[in-house]
């Protein structure tokens, strides 16, 4: 029979924040049975969770020493305990560490229960048979005594998830939920003293739910869809049947809208409304529609207005919801009408007119799609810093799971991967050096590398402590890991996204950088993820039939680029570079072991060299010249280790007619950048008086380039004289300012314009090449405005986010040679 006096005797409620409570019998018919239940997650001298059934007036309480589980398979031990008092439901706090149980609690799930049979005799038999409705767990479940060992005191149970259509086999709803219910915290931080201010706490009275906003209680309408997930390809697909959309970087969702009730849930069927806060429920309950079910994602944007997993990890660490969006990106259901049937592009106009009306600044926004090809879009995608692209056929119906409809393609490689350990930092203030991590293939967990960077100091720490929790004696890895004398294993249970260069041979990763923790995919799924594709094609458009060797390679060590990082920048200028490069001659400086090896200035074949670098001869004195016809010549300078391509100012076929004239501004140690940039636009202004074009671009170094267009018709010698007049004549306005003089004793404290480089024979840095300088910098095309806003020579890295920026803008030369005129000087 039901009673609360052993719950009173173990507490002094003087002491406790616990409610003393009282029998409520009576408030429920006995055909009612069944009533509210709660889980407190609890963490005493243990961690544990203590399931309580309300019955006959009081919380029957179970203490399930490692958690409920959806996997039917896993059995988890209950230790039958004290009844605790129905108003013991909504409680949370810290109990004090001198009391029973002392510890923090939480509510980790709360609901309603309802038996299929007469609990009392459930209990008697020794098997309750229940259905659950909360927010984290729901569907059939059994609670069933174990039979006493010899000399046993405790009355143990097992409790098991029934196999339906709730359950989820092989995941960690503990770890994929680990947040209360009614605050939003977890219990380490509840134990902190952390609270929540504004949040209307979730009180269930007499078996059913009063929630303080929308998406509690229980459910009707449209149920939870499988969602339909891309394959991963190198390339993305073209022609007139696909639409593609940006690849998001952050949670997918499905909303699930019934009447004002709304629910976000993640892509196994997660209810995880509360933690993403009121401000998209409220967008999302106020659209025009009886019932809906979309398909979209929660992102955090950055500056940039590029989404950002990192920025929508801290937030919801720190419990920030104001810069949380839902971009949604399909419709399943509408009012009723199950919508999967019908070909995606109408879906999408469907939505469209659904979401109309959004402002700018709403937290609900429509995802556009474009019909550019596949190609072009992913080059634009990542110029822009973006993850990539999904290509969507237009015709298709949604279909669940993965399949070809839907294709995704990104500029970066990034997945997710099991976390099986890590090394402790060696250094003061720094939870851990790096994560060992790997994927799932044939029932192993197959060793995948380290991810050392990525991580701020307080991230390191929180997952240094989290891992910690999670220690294991055994190596979760199925051979063994290089190096690890240090290694702390862990169980093979949280999930982490991570972006990388590439594979090697050996399929470790190459620059791992952590971007955080994926608590909605189960550590079980991960797999490694491979593109289908296995043409020699780049992210792009464009194509070489050249293979590098060694392609990691690190051609600037400091800066961990390598040959492979080298030809995926000039695949992505290769449309802007090519006018400027392709049948010029050519002058190379190579490093073969990389920049902070031996380099050398290269102008003459060389033993070995590739068919695609070709050679032709000066028709002045018979000296042999190279050059390049295509993209193959531009990926074979790079297999030979070219970090800067020179060209003359003339192409082959025309080579005494140079097609312009190149300023070459070049400062004196101590000449800030200020001065150099000055002296740009006065040259600017004097060229704009002989009505001659002019062009800027960095020079990866210290100084810029003046490039005025031509029509090749002037010689060497009359375009060599121009420019050596028009810097003589500069140099004699402002000789405190300028020199045209080559000698370091001219240059003192001046800027020397270099005429030199229109010589015949003489070359200059190619627009778009790399230079073999600290950073990794490119001779970057600007325009007129951007330098005079304060762009730096040396602005442009390769690979950089300004660099990006730059390409993903318009070209700056793009009518270059179309501007060109004929040099007059008379």
């Amino acid at each position: 029979m039901a009673d609360l006096k052993q719950y009173q005797a173990k507490r002094d409620f003087t002491k406790t924040a616990e409610p003393a409570g009282k029998m409520t019998r009576g408030r429920r018919a006995a055909s009612e049975a069944g009533g509210i239940f709660v889980i407190h997650k609890h963490a005493a001298r243990r961690l544990h969770y203590d399931l309580r059934l309300e019955h006959d007036g009081v919380l029957w309480s179970w203490a399930v020493t490692r958690g409920p589980s959806l996997d039917p398979h896993e059995k988890r031990l209950a230790v039958h305990v004290e009844d605790h008092p129905i108003d013991y439901a909504p409680f949370e706090g810290v109990i004090p560490k001198s009391e029973y149980g002392g510890g923090s609690v939480i509510v980790w799930d709360e609901g309603r229960w309802v038996p299929d049979f007469d609990p009392d005799k459930g209990m008697k038999k020794g098997h309750l048979e229940f259905e659950l409705e909360g927010h984290k767990l729901r569907g059939k479940w059994h609670l069933v005594r174990l039979r006493p060992r010899s000399g046993e005191k405790r009355d143990n149970w097992l409790l098991i998830k029934s196999d339906d259509a709730c359950a989820r086999p092989e995941e960690d709803i503990l770890e994929q939920e680990p947040r209360s219910v009614k605050s939003g915290l977890t219990v380490e931080e509840i134990g902190a003293g952390k609270t929540v201010k504004g949040r209307k706490p979730a009180v269930w009275r007499s078996g059913k739910p009063a929630s303080g906003g929308a998406g509690k209680g229980k459910q009707t309408g449209p149920a939870f869809i499988q969602p339909q997930l891309a394959t991963l390809q190198r390339e993305a697909p073209g022609g007139p049947d696909w639409l593609h959309e940006v690849k998001f970087d952050g949670y997918r969702m499905q909303a699930v809208i019934a009447g004002v009730g709304v629910r976000l849930l993640t892509r196994s069927g997660l209810d995880w409304t509360e933690r993403f806060g009121t401000q998209i429920v409220s967008a999302l309950a106020g659209l025009k529609c009886k019932d809906v079910v979309i398909d979209g994602e929660v992102v955090v944007l950055g500056g940039d207005g590029v989404s950002s997993f990192p920025l929508l990890q801290a937030d919801l660490s720190d419990g920030r919801t104001e810069r949380f969006i839902y971009f949604a990106f399909d419709l399943m259901q509408l009012d009723g009408v199950d919508l999967r049937s019908e070909p995606f592009v109408e879906r999408k106009e469907a939505l469209r007119q659904l979401l109309s009306g959004q402002g700018d600044d709403s937290p609900l926004r429509f995802s556009e799609h474009f019909t550019e090809p596949g190609g072009v879009m992913l080059k634009h995608a990542c110029r822009m810093g973006l993850e990539g692209v999904v290509s969507k056929r237009a015709a298709a119906p949604y279909r669940s799971g993965r399949g070809l409809d839907w294709i995704k393609s990104k500029c970066t490689l990034r997945q997710e991967f099991v976390i099986g350990g890590y090394l402790p930092s060696d250094k003061t203030g720094r939870g851990l050096k790096s994560l060992l991590v790997g994927y799932h293939e044939a029932g192993s967990l197959k060793y995948a590398g380290r991810v050392g960077t990525g991580f701020s100091v307080k991230v390191a720490d929180d997952l240094k402590a989290r891992l910690g929790a999670m220690r294991t004696s055994s190596r979760p890895f199925d051979a063994a890991v290089p190096d690890s004398r240090e290694a702390v294993w862990v169980e093979p249970e949280l999930v982490a996204e991570v972006e990388f260069r590439s594979w090697t041979a050996d399929r470790i990763l190459r620059h791992a950088s952590f971007q955080g923790l994926r608590e909605d995919k189960p550590a079980e799924e991960v797999v490694q993820e491979m593109p289908k594709s296995a043409k020699n094609t780049r992210s792009g458009e464009v194509e070489t039939t050249v293979t590098l060797s060694n392609p990691d390679k690190l051609l600037w060590p400091q800066e961990k680029i390598s040959k492979r990082d080298l030809l995926d920048h000039y695949e992505l200028v290769w449309s802007r570079m090519k006018p400027f490069v392709v049948e010029r001659p050519l002058a190379l400086v190579r490093a073969p072991d990389g920049v902070e090896g031996q380099r050398f200035f290269q102008k003459h074949a060389s033993p070995g060299m590739s068919e695609h670098i070709l050679r032709s001869k000066d028709p002045e004195g018979g000296e042999e010249i190279l050059y390049i016809e295509g993209f193959d010549g531009l990926a074979a300078l790079v297999q030979i280790g070219v970090v800067e391509v020179h060209i003359w100012g003339a192409k082959v076929d025309r080579i005494d007619a140079p097609d312009q004239i190149v300023f070459d501004l070049d400062p004196d140690e101590g000449v800030d950048a200020d001065r150099v940039r000055d002296a740009a636009l006065d040259i600017r202004a004097r060229l704009d008086e002989l009505a001659l074009p002019s062009f800027v671009k960095t020079s990866g170094g210290k100084g810029y380039h003046v490039v005025t267009p031509l029509k090749p018709k002037a010689g060497w010698d009359e375009v060599k004289g121009f420019a050596h007049d028009f810097a003589r004549a500069m140099e004699q306005a402002e000789p405190d300012r300028f020199t045209a003089t080559l000698s370091k004793k001219a240059r003192k404290g001046r800027i020397f314009i270099d005429y030199l480089r229109n010589g015949r024979g003489s070359t200059t840095v190619a627009p778009y090449s790399t230079r073999a300088k600290k950073g990794a910098t490119v001779a970057m095309p600007v325009r007129w405005d951007e330098l005079e806003g304060g762009v730096a020579p040396n602005a442009f890295p390769l690979g950089g986010k300004t660099t990006l920026t730059r390409l993903a803008e318009d070209d700056p030369w793009a009518d270059f040679f179309g501007k060109g005129k004929v040099l007059n000087r008379k």
